[in-house]
């Protein structure tokens, strides 16, 4: 007898590589998944099949550049042939607004544009490729990493914003179409997470308030601080297991009280 959550179950997780997606990745094995970890770097997939092996776990490296709209459909074929199946897509890569924080009049076309591909429309082709497998069997999981930024207005990160309220739209949708289908799809909401991209976000915020990083960060929430990759964890797990059957269309803050609705 086991009471690991996820026991059998074949989980992907994109950008598996680091912070929240990395998490995710390790705390779903030790749940007794096999995990499908994807992102661009070869070199950080390899130290979390690493580290998840050395517990005993399942994980394969898929390197993959989820820009490209072909790769989706490819990613979930290669998964599926390498594990024998998948239960569980977690849409977690994605890209912040700190490499090019501007006002919407100054804008950066191309970074719009790079931010809606990789935040909103590979989420969009992953699960359009899961569902088929998903249906026949009337049984999977989809959890969207969100933000508490798809909730409220971000200064300085319009397609980030609104990436992740339109992230937020597809959840809902999609979770209507498949409810009778045994399929729920939810998202996760999290506030500041430390991590590298989130520094350099902060950063840029406390040179525009004129603030120290120390300052910024002790009240950049209602606790004083922001969150750890590893709080994001107890509600993947949750959603992804057999006794979230009756949650779906939800969005789930984890931002320390940043955002209470």
């Amino acid at each position: 007898m086991t009471n690991r959550q996820l026991e059998g179950k074949v989980a992907l997780i994109t950008g598996a590589g680091r912070g929240i997606g990395r998490a995710i990745a390790l705390g779903y094995a030790k749940e007794g998944a096999s995990i499908a970890a994807a992102s661009r770097t070869r070199e950080e997939l390899d130290s979390v099949v690493t580290e998840v092996k050395a517990f005993g776990g399942q994980a394969v490296a898929f390197p993959a550049d989820l820009t490209d709209a072909n790769v989706p459909a490819r990613l979930v074929a290669a998964v599926v042939e390498t594990l024998g199946g998948l239960d569980i897509l977690v849409n977690n890569a994605g890209i912040g607004t700190a490499q090019s924080p501007r006002p919407v009049k100054e804008f950066d076309d191309d970074y719009w544009n790079l931010t809606l591909q990789l935040n909103l429309t590979a989420p969009y082709l992953l699960s359009k490729a899961v569902l088929p497998i998903f249906l026949e069997k009337r049984r999977g999981r989809i959890i969207n990493i969100a933000s508490v930024a798809g909730k409220i207005g971000l200064v300085h990160g319009a397609a980030y914003s609104a990436s992740k309220h339109g992230l937020l739209g597809l959840t809902r949708a999609l979770a209507t179409e498949v409810a009778s289908s045994g399929i729920t799809v939810n998202a996760i909401c999290p506030g500041p997470v430390r991590s590298a991209m989130n520094d350099q976000r902060i950063r840029h915020d406390a040179q525009r308030l004129g603030i120290t990083l120390q300052e910024l960060e002790s009240r950049i929430t209602p606790i004083g601080r922001r969150l750890e990759p590893e709080e994001i964890v107890p509600m993947a797990v949750l959603l992804a297991g057999e006794g979230s059957s009756g949650i779906t269309g939800q969005a789930f803050n984890i931002c320390g009280g940043l955002a209470m609705f």
